[in-house]
């Protein structure tokens, strides 16, 4: 199970728990985490591309259409971001705030219908009214909408599990809308961002940074584990030692703080979603904690808030690049 997909049940979980009871010992000193692998080679070059209204995705799910579609309704930050990739304008999107980042559409994103309800029951007699030719949601939470939204439009499902199934999907939705030389510009330019980061954090000795990206909450952390999309992307650049742990997907992605402590990070990047003026970060919701406060990169006041949406919700190159230039500007090159 991704991370982002298990964001909801996070923060249903910490809607639920108690308050944690006492102030926990840390845990005894662990072994070293091994030193980051050697770094990975990007190749910077994009394949051509043809147009085709049949397409199969890179989880082998084959998607045929009548036409080249123009009308396109986002229920993902997937397909923002992909759409603004290939010079389009989604129809409608369910991700206003993810849109209206820089990287996406900055300010020309309030011209885009937004979608009501929450994420994964959005109204769908809204969106049939927006006449898509196309509607984009994401695996495991848009699964129940098929048989309503597919009344009046052909519903593709997506979750690309690292940066390489972010380009295929890029890839697929340029050859159906026939924008394969946009397509194939945008993926070369991501090759390249992310090539020249991999050499850059070897040369400046940030790849031997350990660093965690979470979310969630104080009694209900969640990690991006290098199983997930962003938590690949962050394993190319530096030492990123949080693997899934086990296959429980209700489990997977949740680390205690005694377990964040014993693999001793020296930069913490968290995304907080909060809902009113009164929600507290998650970083200040752990800021008393005594085991927090022995993880080195609170001690070198080396945590830092980034945005929700581009680091919950971007699922796109664009989104993957921005999150890339995000991260080496905050993990603190070698002393």
């Amino acid at each position: 199970m991704r991370a982002e997909r298990s964001t909801a049940r996070m923060l249903l979980a910490a809607l639920l728990a108690t308050a944690l009871a006492g102030c926990s010992a840390a845990p005894e000193e662990q072994p070293a985490d091994a030193a980051p692998a050697p770094a990975p080679v990007i190749d910077r070059a994009a394949q051509p591309l043809s147009a085709s209204t049949t397409i199969t995705d890179p989880h082998g799910q084959q998607l045929s259409l009548p036409k080249a579609p123009e009308r396109i309704v986002c229920l993902s930050g997937l397909c923002d971001d992909m759409l603004v990739e290939l010079g389009m304008t989604p129809a409608g999107t369910s991700n206003p705030d993810l849109l209206a980042h820089p990287a996406l559409m900055g300010e020309r994103a309030e011209t885009v219908p937004v979608v009501p309800g929450s994420f994964g029951s959005e109204d769908v007699e809204s969106i049939a009214a927006l006449r898509p030719d196309l509607v984009i949601g994401l695996s495991g939470v848009h699964d129940a909408l098929r048989p309503a939204i597919e009344g009046f439009a052909p519903l593709w499902l997506t979750e690309p599990a690292d940066w390489q199934e972010s380009v295929q999907y890029l890839r697929n939705l340029g050859s159906l809308t026939g924008r394969t030389e946009q397509a194939v510009t945008a993926e070369a330019a991501f090759r390249t961002k992310l090539a020249d980061a991999v050499q850059a954090t070897r040369a400046s000795g940030q790849a031997g940074r350990k660093v965690v990206l979470m979310y969630g909450s104080a009694e209900s952390i969640g990690v991006d584990t290098s199983d997930s999309l962003k938590g690949d992307l962050l394993a190319q650049l530096f030492n990123y030692p949080f693997p899934a742990r086990g296959a429980d997907v209700e489990t997977a992605n949740n680390y205690s703080v005694e377990e964040l402590l014993a693999k001793q990070p020296d930069v913490v990047l968290a995304y907080s979603l909060l809902f009113s003026a009164e929600d507290r970060t998650l970083s200040a919701q752990l800021a008393d904690n005594p085991v927090w406060q022995q993880i080195p990169a609170v001690r070198e006041q080396q945590v830092h808030e980034v945005h929700a949406k581009l680091f919950g919700s971007g699922r796109g190159t664009r989104s993957l690049a921005a999150i890339i230039d995000e991260a080496a500007e905050l993990v603190p090159a070698a002393r």
